[in-house]
């Protein structure tokens, strides 16, 4: 594997649910070869959970829906745990910080998508694993490449097993998006707004922004 500078960038967020972006946060280097089992049950809420800000300062419509809703108050305590161990990460980025604040900026643009709860989920799930992917030293997996029926562009897949949500990063050209495991009844699934991916008896069907796709993976040493 090449050094943590020269390898994909991972995605930036979808801000709003739009189209994709290329990213520009390095990700480190160690092969992941298998793709993960599926995510365990996430089990109900059981009490109030409150968010990591003061609800009464709160000043966006995206802050005063965390503050109304038991999930995103769990996400955006998720990701205050997450962004202040890598504050605290002495090779952190120089700009995090000031990434953050752009990210929070985004989030706060979901009051233009159709379905703002999802958009303001979305964005805080790509923020966790975003920082988890590009935390420096952090085991980053090895993309695998596929042959489609539109090989136009080179079309990969990226699992990450071992945090937040078991993230994949999906690159088709230039674009790349973070996407989410989801639960299905047979083969392997993710997804996330203008995207899906599922995978079944070797044969991937991927919906990429209004692009259908059909893909097979290439077969290589340590892919699947």
């Amino acid at each position: 594997m090449k050094t943590a500078s020269s390898l994909i960038a991972v995605a930036l967020l979808l801000a709003a649910c739009s189209k994709p972006e290329t990213p520009a946060e390095p990700v480190a280097a160690e092969t992941v070869a298998v793709e993960p089992a599926a995510p365990a049950a996430v089990p109900p809420p059981t009490g109030p959970v409150t968010p990591s800000f003061d609800c009464a300062k709160a000043e966006s419509e995206a802050e005063t829906m965390v503050c109304s809703d038991y999930g995103l108050a769990a996400l955006d305590n998720r990701l205050a745990e997450v962004y202040a161990a890598e504050l605290a990460n002495p090779d952190a980025a120089k700009d995090l910080a000031a990434r953050q604040r752009g990210w929070v900026k985004g989030r706060d643009e979901c009051w233009k998508a159709d379905d703002k709860k999802r958009c303001v989920e979305e964005e805080y799930r790509t923020r966790i694993a975003e920082l988890q992917i590009n935390s420096p030293g952090a085991m980053a997996a090895t993309p695998v490449a596929f042959n489609c029926n539109d090989n136009s562009k080179p079309f990969t897949m990226a699992y990450y097993a071992d945090y937040d949500d078991q993230p994949a990063v999906i690159t088709f050209g230039n674009d790349q998006a973070i996407i989410f495991r989801e639960r299905s009844g047979s083969g392997s699934k993710y997804g996330r707004t203008g995207i899906s991916y599922w995978e079944h008896q070797g044969e991937a069907t991927v919906e990429f922004f209004g692009i259908a796709l059909k893909c097979t993976p290439i077969k290589t040493t340590g892919n699947l």
